[in-house]
Order: structure tokens, then sequence, then C-alpha cells
């Protein structure tokens, strides 16, 4: 029973041997007295649950004590309840399912708060309502306003990309900037096109690529490193725009049980949480890695203000090796399978691109980084983008020493076969999305063969080799509900609904090995597995209550699953 591992570390060994009815009976509500006399006050008692606590030792229980923001005893009914005194607030579960506060280990947290009031275009599958939602959607803006948002996928139309004239035919008083799902691709209007000065003969960016008709004009399509040109004419936010999309963001994730998350975001992001937390505002707990180009400022801020603290992590550094599988960027060994398009003149043949700019100027940042303890992630997708950063981790780790890095791939998409085992050997951490597989799975046959897939997102291998498997969102590009990437990861289904034994099954995992990659496994990655990540007396109270009970529900009753509650430093949430 919990109470008598927990006892370990209160009384001495004798006596933590004799029989279970003496100690139960006779010497626990002694200690209990005694330890009350110093122990923090017990503010609530949540019991009658069903708690999956993620913790090896003690891996289920009923009840659980909070009190001054942190777990002070997980057992059963009445032990806990014993402990109440006359001022706790005793919470009914209702028998409802427990776990600890679920975390993403890949968001793109500001995107996403402007996301939930931006153009929702990312299950559009024909060009007619596609033009629908963006008329409608732009008589809720401003006049000349830029539009943005979007997160379309050609390949629900059949894999013909668009183009400017879909906007352009039905909207021509502001610029219109819509991202592809990926984030690795956008469509712009001719509007947009004009203030960011994309004409005939703009050449494509290191990086990235301007997609051109036959006649040699832009199509409005552009790739990766690409559609930095437009960006950079977007107007910046205001900091109330900033301010109010953080919290549209925190509420969502909140919503959905999500208690910590690991932003790719911007240095601008950066300072918008720091503004909040130094205004009381933050409500989940936030590890930011931001882009390695603000190097030299990340450096600094850890020198003058440490790392952070339990509720701010500001000690990473965010990177980029190459695009996606589905622009057609992710960097592979070998070229993508022969995929024109009726309407463009597309690139051919190719093995992707390397979105860095300069790969020495690179390897110097991540050197300089590391001298400072600054913890890396680096987005790699391409089976070559994995393997060159892997064996950059290892010659960093050959140069500098042995050190506890927890260095990170992001994505970690397609392997190679030498790469997988490199993982857990070398203790780098496979930052994954699980959710990809149902949006990818249904197309990526179209872009590379059968060898290269069988090593796509190999969660299953992964974890039996070792290593410490991470999942996540990659919110906006997939949706940031934890529930969708448990479904994929433990179904492997694909939307075409052509895999109903999942795709590559022997890849699948059990629910138990999905959560701990969305709790404990995460909460290691930002090195904060001492204090979250599991339910565990000590570690701050950060838990869900979930309307279904994971562990014995079908996998599409997990899909339906609704947060009833969620509780982020003993502070409630309630979703019922």
């Amino acid at each position: 029973m919990s109470s008598q591992l927990d006892l370990k570390r209160l009384i001495n060994p004798k006596i933590y041997n004799l029989t279970n009815k003496i100690i139960m009976k006779k010497i626990l509500p002694l200690l209990l007295l005694i330890c009350a006399c110093s122990a923090p006050k017990v503010e609530k008692i949540y019991y009658n649950g069903i708690i999956w606590t993620g913790n090896l030792s003690n891996p289920s229980a009923s009840a659980l004590a909070v009190g001054n923001e942190q777990i002070l005893f997980v057992g059963n009914d009445n032990e806990t309840l014993e402990m109440a005194s006359p001022e706790t607030e005793k919470i009914n579960l209702m028998g409802r399912f427990v776990t600890p506060g679920l975390i993403d280990n890949h968001v793109h947290f500001m995107s996403g708060g402007f996301q939930l009031s931006s153009v929702d275009l990312r299950d559009v599958d024909n060009k007619a309502e596609f033009q629908k939602r963006i008329v409608a959607h732009a008589e809720s803006l401003p006049k000349g306003a830029w539009m943005l948002g979007g997160d379309w996928d050609h390949e629900l139309w059949g894999g013909n990309y668009p183009d400017k004239s879909w906007i352009d035919d039905v909207l021509l008083d502001r610029p219109v900037f819509l991202g592809r799902l990926d984030g690795h691709m956008a469509l712009a209007n001719s509007k947009a096109l004009e203030l960011a000065g994309i004409n005939s003969s703009t050449l494509d960016p290191v990086g990235g690529i301007v997609l051109k008709d036959s006649q040699g004009s832009p199509t409005g399509i552009l790739k990766d490193e690409a559609m930095a040109l437009v960006n950079k004419v977007v107007p910046e936010y205001s900091i109330e725009e900033m301010d109010q999309a953080l919290d549209a963001a925190m509420q969502f994730a909140l919503s959905l049980g999500i208690t910590q998350i690991h932003d790719m975001g911007t240095w601008e992001s950066l300072e918008t949480y720091k503004r909040n937390y130094k205004n009381g505002r933050l409500k989940i707990r936030i590890k930011i890695y931001p882009w390695y180009t603000n190097w030299k400022k990340i450096i600094r801020n850890v020198q003058n203000n440490g790392p952070g603290d339990e509720w701010l992590r500001w000690d990473g550094i965010k990177g980029m090796m190459d695009g996606s599988l589905g622009s057609r960027t992710a960097w592979m060994h070998k070229p993508y399978l022969n995929d024109t398009f009726s309407s463009e003149k597309e690139e051919l043949p190719t093995v992707g691109i390397i979105t860095l700019k300069d790969t020495t100027e690179f390897k110097h940042i991540l050197r300089e980084t590391d001298k400072a303890n600054i913890q890396h992630a680096v987005h790699a997708i391409g089976d070559q983008a994995n393997d060159w950063i892997l064996d950059e981790f290892a010659s960093i780790k050959e140069e500098f020493g042995q050190k506890d890095r927890r260095c990170r791939i992001e994505h970690a998409q397609h392997l190679s076969k030498s790469a997988v085992p490199r993982f857990a050997a070398e203790n780098i951490i496979p930052s994954m999305q699980p959710y990809h597989i149902f949006d990818d799975g249904s197309w990526a046959y179209k872009r590379i063969e059968h060898d290269r897939l069988s090593r796509t997102y190999v969660f299953k291998t992964l974890i039996e080799s070792g290593a410490n498997l991470t999942f996540g969102s990659d919110w906006t590009v997939a949706p940031f509900n934890p529930v969708t990437g448990i479904y994929a990861a433990i179904t492997r289904h694909t939307r075409d609904g052509k895999n109903p034994s999942g795709w590559y099954p022997n890849e699948k995992i059990s629910v138990e090995d999905a959560l701990r990659s969305y709790t404990i496994n995460n909460a290691y990655a930002a090195f904060w597995e001492k204090t979250t990540g599991s339910i565990l007396i000590g570690k701050h109270a950060d838990f869900v209550v979930h309307s279904t009970n994971f562990l014995t529900a079908r996998p599409e009753q997990i899909l339906e699953s609704k947060v009833m509650r969620t509780v982020v430093g003993g502070k409630d949430y309630i979703f019922d």
C-alpha cells in the first residue's frame, strides 16, 4: 500500500518491519499526529478516484492530499481522509480517472493563441469551401488588416497546391498569408506578394523555395525560409494582443488537461511569458526554447537570471535542420519518389533541403550554448537530417566531455537504421508528436518507399531500446488535445480509414506507455522530473480528472474523453 511505501521515509526500518496490522492500527495514527505539528496544512483532499500516478513504485491510488501547492499524501480513501482537519476541503472524484498533469513537448504556443481567433482551413477539402471560409472570416477583420492562420492541407483535395488566384478571386482589399498545417509552406495572395516585393525576378532564399509557374511568375506558394520574405512585412502584434493570445492559449490548455508546455517560441514569446509571470498571470508551467538566432541573448539571460524556476524556464534553444515530408523539404539520404503536380512546375528530383542558412555558424552556436548549459532542441524530420544532428551532438560530447545535456531531436520522424539505437545509447531525447501519423500515414507512401516508411515514428522500437520517448502535439500544426495523440500512438490509425490494424502496427504502444510519454518522460525532457510528471509526495500538485478511464476504455472512448478538472500547483480549474 502507498502508506507503507511512504512510511519508509519517515520511520526506523525496524519499526517498518512490524506487521502491517500493527503499523496500520497503532503506529500510523500516532505518526500522522506527530507529523501534523510540522507538516504543511492539508488544504484539500481528493478521494474516491481511480488514480494512475505515473510512479512505478506506487502506480495506483484512490485519494491524495494537497497543501502549499504540493502533493502531501497519496493513498486510499480512509488513510487520506484521516488527515483532514475541519478546514480541509474534501472533493469527491466520483470514481473518475486521474492522471498527472499532461505535458506537451512541442508547441508553438503564442501562434496557437492567435490561431484560436484566426481562419481555420484544416478540414477544407475543396476550393469552394476554402474561398467561402476566407470570405466569411474577412468580415470579422478591420479593413485592410492582414488575414493569417489557415492550416490548409492540399492532400485533402487531391495533392495539387492552391495558388494565389484562390484568394485573389474573392479577396482583393487585404493581404492574405495562409500556412499549410505543417508550418513549412504557405500561400500568399497578390497583395501580400506585392508588399513583400516578391515577383518573377525573386530568387530562392537559402533554405527556402519560391514556387513559380511555367511563365516564371510566383504562384503564391512559399516553402520554409521563403516564408520569411512575407513574414518580415507582417505587422508586429501589440503587447495587449500578445497578452490576450497567451491567456486564450492557457485557458485552452487547461481545458485539455495540459499543465505544462515546451514552447518552440520566439524571443517576443519569452518576453510575454516573463511579463505575465511577473504580474501573477501564468496559469501553466512553461519551458521555452527560443529560436537559435537569439543565442547570444539566451546565454546572457541565463547568466544574469539563472535557468528559470518551477513556473518558467528559458535555458533552451531551438534550431531546425530541414523542412517537412508534406512539403517535400525534409532532408533525406535518397531522393523522394516521383510525385509531380499537375498545375505547378515542381522541383525535380529532390532530397529535400537544409533550412539552416549556414551550417558552420550553427555548429558554432551549438558549442557556445553548450558551454553555457543551454539545452538543445533541434528539428529534424528526414533521415539525413537526423543523422547529421546526431553526429553533431556526439561531436560536442567528445569535444567538451560528458554532462547531463538531454539534447532533444524534435520530431525524429524518419530514422536511418543506424540512428534508432543511438537515442538510448547517447541519451538523446526523441521529442515526437504521434498525431502526425493520423495525417501523414494516409499519403506518405507518395513521398518515400516502404523501407524508409518502416522507420517512421518508431515508438515501440525506441521504448524497447531504452530511449526516453516524449510526446506532444506540434500545435498549431496538429490538434492540441492530448487524447488525439494517445489515440494515434495506440492505434496508428490514419485519417483515410485504410489502416484499421494500424499503419506499421508493430510500432503501436500501450496506453500506459503513451501516458508516460505525456507525463514523466516529458518532465525529464525539461529537467523538471523531480517536481512534476507524476503524482508523488513532495511534487507539485499538478493533475487531471478525466471523464473516461483510459486504462479500460476502447481507443474510440479515449478519443471522446473530456477533462473534468485540471489542477496546477493546487489550484483547481473546473470544466464539468
